[in-house]
């Protein structure tokens, strides 16, 4: 069996809105629940647990039970930062059945199924996999106010989600002599522990939610994929 837990704790400080914006509307339904259906319709997956703010959790369970999310399975409290939620999303799992923990941030709605699952069996074979895009722009190393390089993007990735492991690795990465609450994904927790991280090549669009200009070009992305 494999999980997903998918982090929507955020209050999207960036985003300049009273509305959390995973919570924001996209064709009739919130775009978080966008980013469930990619994962309750991805046969890969076998449970979902979703991370919420504490404020937000009452209430988003409410909206829940408009959709067919049949496997969501918990729906539990966020931490203060990302890497705290994802903590306790996996000290909500008590079962030990699972081979494949997947982490996919709650923002990112256009992830594919496809994807998803290319994620899932990478895990499998190699114990641990991280979706990633090239990245297309000239990166310049800087110092000082200056441009003192510019860095070869032949070997540069962006990381992207969701991002799987072995459940064991996974409970490895996060005991308390390895956590990190600052660690802004679970690779860097999973690189600390001296794995290697195999990557699958994942399509651009698969954007996280960050600004409203993002929430426009998703919004404009997922009527023409979904349509809706």
């Amino acid at each position: 069996m494999n999980f997903a837990i998918i982090v929507a704790a955020g209050i999207g400080t960036r985003f300049s809105s009273k509305i959390p914006k995973q919570f924001l509307d996209i064709g009739g339904k919130p775009l978080l629940i966008h980013t469930l259906e990619k994962f309750q319709n991805c046969a890969a997956i076998d449970e979902i647990i979703l991370i919420l703010s504490a404020d937000e959790t009452e209430n988003f369970t409410q909206t829940l039970k408009k959709f067919n999310i049949g496997k969501l399975k918990q729906t539990i409290a966020g931490g203060v930062t990302r890497a705290e939620s994802v903590l306790n999303g996996l000290n909500a799992i008590d079962s030990e059945n699972f081979e494949i923990g997947a982490v996919h941030d709650g923002a990112r709605p256009l992830v594919s199924g496809e994807e998803i699952a290319a994620t899932i069996e990478k895990a499998k074979e190699f114990d641990a996999a991280c979706l990633t895009a090239t990245v297309t722009d000239t990166i310049k190393r800087v110092a000082n106010g200056k441009i003192v390089g510019t860095i070869d993007r032949e070997n540069l990735r962006r990381a992207l989600t969701p991002q799987a492991f072995r459940f064991e690795i996974l409970q490895k990465a996060f005991a308390p002599e390895n956590f990190d609450a600052a660690a802004t994904d679970e690779c860097f927790l999973v690189e600390k522990l001296g794995c290697e991280i195999a990557f699958v090549d994942g399509s651009a669009k698969n954007i996280k939610i960050t600004t409203r200009e993002d929430f426009a070009v998703a919004e404009s992305l997922l009527k023409e994929i979904e349509n809706v």
